[in-house]
């Protein structure tokens, strides 16, 4: 019974910074964009949350750190996306390689060091919860939710009824930028409390994956990004009895089985109609 408790809290360490930044996902696609830039934000944000942290002595700074660092980095995407109309999947893996490679640039001096007062686990993963019944209950239950998801159905249509479209997904879009950044900020300041340059190790991706897996409900996302954390702990625990390799590919694995599926359905659950599409005033 012990080792069942411990794996499942192993699991749930694992899958919360999959969990923070899917719900942040959830939201930016609710809105009608795709942001394929997780995984660069998340390397951004879990640099601000160290280098923040490191330098004041309080991981809380570097918490805020992350978070800001994370909603910065969106809003490019937000602009060149929603601004310039521009390919939102083009921009958003631009965004992660972006990310990716600056963090790794410039947190070469912090590689090795330790984080002299580290956050505990359980409290990004109990917020992670919190704020995926939050953000279920304003999708659903308040006005806020339902221009959000206006706006990623029908653009035009929202637009003709007084919408702020443009403002909307600006917001959506950062938002979920900070859901990545504090996805960033756990994995230095909780998770691994140090600095090493790929230490988000693709959690991103699975993250944009759990989107589609989920079908865009906040609530479903945390059981799945415990699943996946479930998958990733197995992989550990099993090593020395099946190929390590295979086992540490399983969660990516899952994560092509799941967009496969999703690809050959003709509506990909409840996606939004405008998903992806950019929306120009004036145009329906």
């Amino acid at each position: 019974m012990e080792e069942i408790f411990s794996a499942l809290a192993r699991a749930m360490a694992f899958g919360t910074p999959i969990l923070l930044a899917a719900l942040g996902e959830v939201v930016v696609e609710r809105a009608g964009v795709v942001n394929l830039g997780v995984e660069g934000m998340m390397a951004v944000g879990a640099l601000a949350a160290f280098a923040a942290a490191q330098t004041s002595g309080n991981p809380f700074l570097g918490v805020v750190a992350g978070v800001l660092a994370g909603g910065i980095a969106a809003s490019a995407h937000a602009f060149v996306s929603v601004n310039l109309r521009a390919n939102q999947f083009v921009s958003g893996l631009a965004l992660t390689m972006l990310g990716l490679g600056l963090s790794g640039l410039l947190g070469n001096k912090y590689v090795g060091a330790p984080l002299e007062h580290p956050l505990a686990e359980t409290g990004f993963t109990w917020a992670a919860v919190v704020l995926s019944i939050v953000i279920w209950l304003v999708l659903y239950f308040t006005r806020t939710g339902l221009v959000v998801r206006s706006v990623g159905e029908n653009p035009a249509a929202a637009d003709a009824l007084g919408l702020e479209v443009y403002l909307v997904r600006y917001g959506a879009t950062i938002f979920g930028g900070m859901m990545a950044g504090l996805a960033g900020a756990f994995l230095s300041l909780a998770y691994r409390p140090s600095w090493s340059d790929g230490m988000t190790s693709g959690l991103g991706w699975i993250a944009v994956a759990l989107t589609i897996f989920v079908a865009w409900e906040p609530i479903r996302a945390v059981f799945g990004a415990f699943f996946f954390g479930l998958l990733y702990h197995l992989a550990f625990r099993l090593q020395g009895r099946l190929p390590s390799e295979m086992l540490l590919a399983l969660p990516y694995l899952l994560v092509i089985v799941v967009l496969t599926l999703a690809a050959l359905r003709r509506r990909q659950g409840n996606a939004p109609e405008g998903l992806g599409l950019p929306y120009e005033r004036g145009t329906r």
